[in-house]
């Protein structure tokens, strides 16, 4: 039996074009192909199945709305009101009408919610790109502010690379935090963007800078905030922009499972003991310990400060996302760079390292660190269970392939003789999703036409390694009998998360109009 054309080779090649014309994976422009009319083939119609393979959260959210708000405005689009479109887990619950694989696991009594019920006042910062970030994930999934806090959302920077700006928009956060300060919030939040939006580049010098500002601004801000009768918790989600190149000499661009900080400025200057082997989900216990509120019995994490000396007074934590311990050598950005500063808050404050990869923060065993898990978790308290393990476990256990959701859609799509959709991310590992799934709702979907959609990573996957993905999902397609491939376009430009819609607009017009640089 002869192999079938199943388009991922003809879209690879497509990509190597591209390549030579100097785009990437991250921010590929939409790709689509044509029939040998020049007709686009596998475009989204009113009537067809959708399946967004993708599961993480924020990222989903501007495509989502193009294709179910019968009111979006952004951009103009034709509305397809009998459009089945199924999403994989609740990132926001504007969607919670759609059908949703799986239901969202919804964090009870997570940090704010505590803080507000005792009646404090709380103010959660960070600049766009990790806005969501301090506020749904670190709050339990709740997209709306608990009584008596306020939420500040900064801009990041727009219209240029991130590497060519390392300092973000991080300033003007400081700025904002500085002045929550003065107005006296019991409880301030801040996330600092840089280590891990940085760490994701190849830019070695981008990574050095955002490393100097990180540790002049962290100790400024911390410090201002001690100064005036905060204590100052300063930890991190994960590792990422302490590692400069992979074994093989490449520039690492993905988190990793280093230890992360945990240090304690203290106004009052008492003798802060802290206990080793924590981890996130011990954070929130702690700020509870530090604010003189009782720990809810759904927060199973214990306090790192063991002093039993703190309590009622004003908390201050800072995220430092992607902010590992590292190799402290070349290949140790931190290290390397100017951190004079942040050398000095380690040998002045009280400090511990925590784990917050793999299993300690929900996630499979070995497996790195990420924004969602690490905000989830240092917001709730406990380990949460995190999507990426419960689809996988349903994987496992057989019962992915018996979700009455997905099996609906596909049932849907074969009644009514429409097509069924799917947005595949193209990476074998990522927070956002991996192949697996669509290769698995290809498998489950007999007679039915199934056209794949590529979402391109550049993130979690090595820079320039989109061809081989294709190559080896052809083979894939090819075992499975049916699916073809038809598009692809950009992480970067499809899961865009700071309001862009005109990135939004050109990913849709490609899987809707087959718009974008055509390829046969």
């Amino acid at each position: 039996m002869n192999a079938r054309d199943c388009g991922a080779i003809a879209l690879a090649k497509a990509v190597e074009t591209a390549y030579q014309n100097g785009q990437t994976d991250y921010t590929m422009e939409p790709l689509a192909r044509v029939d040998e009319n020049g007709k686009p083939i596998g475009k989204i119609q009113n009537g067809d199945s959708v399946i967004f393979c993708c599961r993480r959260g924020e990222r989903e959210i501007e495509l989502t709305e193009a294709f179910t708000d019968s009111e979006f405005a952004p951009f103009e689009r034709e509305y397809m009101p009998d459009l089945d479109f199924v999403i994989m887990t609740m990132y926001h619950d504007k969607f919670k009408d759609l059908p949703i694989a799986f239901a969202p696991e919804k964090v009870v009594k997570p940090l704010a919610q505590v803080i507000a019920e005792a009646g404090l006042t709380q103010f959660h910062c960070a600049e766009s790109e990790k806005y969501a970030h301090v506020t749904f994930f670190f709050n339990g999934g709740e997209n709306q502010p608990f009584p008596g806090e306020t939420d500040l959302k900064i801009p990041s920077p727009k219209g240029i690379p991130f590497d060519q700006k390392p300092e973000l928009s991080l300033p003007e956060v400081s700025v904002k935090v500085m002045e929550a300060v003065d107005e006296g919030y019991h409880f301030i939040l801040t996330n600092f963007a840089n280590g891990d939006v940085i760490g994701h580049t190849s830019s070695r010098e981008a990574k050095l800078e955002a490393c100097h500002v990180i540790s002049d601004t962290v100790a400024k801000v911390a410090e201002y905030a001690r100064d005036h009768g905060y204590v100052v918790c300063v930890t991190a989600d994960h590792g990422n922009i302490e590692t400069l190149y992979t074994p093989e000499g490449k520039p690492h661009v993905a988190h990793t499972s280093n230890l992360v900080p945990f240090i304690v400025l203290d106004p009052k200057r008492r003798e802060v003991r802290l206990r080793e082997g924590g981890r996130a989900g011990d954070v929130s216990p702690t700020l509870l310990k530090i604010l003189g509120l009782k720990q809810p019995i759904e927060m199973t994490g214990s306090p790192i400060i063991e002093n039993e000396a703190f309590e009622n007074d004003k908390v201050m934590l800072i995220i430092l996302d992607g902010w590992g311990f590292g190799s402290a050598d070349e290949n140790d950005a931190i290290y390397l760079a100017d951190t004079a500063e942040w050398d000095r808050l380690l040998a002045q404050y009280p400090y511990t390292k925590l784990r917050a990869s793999g299993e300690d923060v929900g996630l499979q065993a070995g497996k790195p660190g990420n924004s969602e898990a690490g905000h989830s978790n240092l917001g709730a308290g406990r380990v949460v269970l995190q999507d990426d393990v419960r689809m996988d476990n349903a994987i496992q256990d057989g019962s992915f392939r018996t979700n009455p959701v997905f099996l609906q859609a596909i049932q849907r799509a074969k009644e009514t003789g429409h097509d069924l959709h799917l947005l595949a991310y193209l990476t074998h590992k990522s927070s956002h999703g991996c192949i697996d799934y669509p290769l698995m709702l290809t498998e489950m979907a007999e007679g039915v036409t199934v056209w794949l959609h590529i979402i391109f990573d550049g993130r979690s996957t090595p820079p320039g390694s989109a061809p081989e993905l294709l190559r080896e999902l052809e083979e894939k397609l090819n075992e499975i009998g049916r699916g073809t491939v038809v598009d692809g376009v950009g992480r970067g430009i499809v899961l865009d998360r700071d309001g862009n819609y005109e990135k939004i607009r050109r990913a849709y017009e490609c899987l809707v109009l087959g718009k974008g640089v055509q390829y046969r």
